[in-house]
């Protein structure tokens, strides 16, 4: 990531964690079967909930490679709604390029279709599906999310207010290094992204697992998520023990329905690229 002197002045760290982050990342640590402990009382909560709304995002959201911008707005730093109202807005154009790349990436079941077309219908049903799973999923989750990402901002406010931006930027080893004018972040693939002026906005997450992650159309306005640093508890909300095997029943359910009919060509958009894993 290339800096100009005005990308600096106008870099900063987002407010918290934001809610359709949280919501598309922690689909990755659902699948994500490594064994952490700190993780493992979330996913029992969060696979007994049953398949409804993962039956829409899982295909979306893959554990590896490429998921769409459109369903992480700049909008969601102002709450669930509003970033979902923004999801629902998304231009058509962009909604089929963005499908596009993931189609590329896997095959889509047929009612992404509707998705990459517009259709109300079916992005009332995306908005529902990412709402449900939010509220059921990450909602109850929320107060360790904050306090995880306020121990993080804390580091990361302080170096900015004390001694400026390059200061901040140098909080984030191992997995960025900052050399002046360069912000070097561990990433699956090579790029480049030059910031122009735009500034950059580093967003905490919690579900963000391993490397940052970045947008792939680097004609957005430049976000690097990254996962926070505070020390972690293993402790969890009493649960009941579901098991894995409720979300691997719906995974084999997801498969078996897939329909490889909805044929898109691979997109040749400037800047369009696979994003970091958690």
């Amino acid at each position: 990531m290339h800096f100009t002197a005005q990308d600096l002045a106008r870099t900063r760290v987002a407010d918290g964690a934001d809610p359709l982050w949280e919501t598309v990342l922690s689909l990755h640590s659902l699948r994500d079967h490594r064994a952490e402990p700190t993780l493992a009382a979330w996913r029992r909560h969060a696979v007994r909930q049953g398949p409804g709304p993962l039956r829409t995002l899982l295909p979306l959201v893959p554990l590896h490679g490429y998921f769409p911008d459109f369903l992480t707005p700049p909008a969601a730093a102002d709450g669930v709604e509003p970033g979902l109202e923004a999801v629902m807005s998304t231009p058509r154009a962009r909604l089929r390029a963005e499908l596009d790349v993931l189609a590329a990436q896997q095959p889509l079941p047929g009612w992404a279709r509707g998705i990459a077309d517009g259709e109300p219908a079916a992005l009332r049903q995306l908005a529902r599906s990412l709402r449900t799973y939010h509220h059921l999923a990450v909602a109850p989750h929320w107060p360790r999310i904050a306090q995880r990402v306020a121990a993080d901002l804390a580091l990361r406010t302080h170096a900015l207010g004390q001694s400026g931006a390059e200061a901040m930027l140098r909080t984030f080893g191992p997995a960025m290094r900052w050399r002046a004018p360069v912000l070097e972040v561990d990433y699956p693939i090579e790029r480049e992204l030059r910031l122009a002026g735009r500034g950059l906005v580093f967003v905490p997450s919690y579900f963000c697992r391993d490397e940052p992650v970045a947008l792939a159309d680097d004609a957005l306005p430049p976000v690097l998520v990254y996962p926070v640093s505070a020390p972690v508890s293993a402790e969890g909300p009493r649960l009941r023990g579901y098991g894995s095997g409720a979300l691997r029943d719906v995974q084999t359910r997801i498969g078996a329905r897939v329909v490889t009919r909805f044929a898109v060509r691979a997109a040749t958009r400037s800047g369009a690229g696979v994003r970091s894993q958690a």
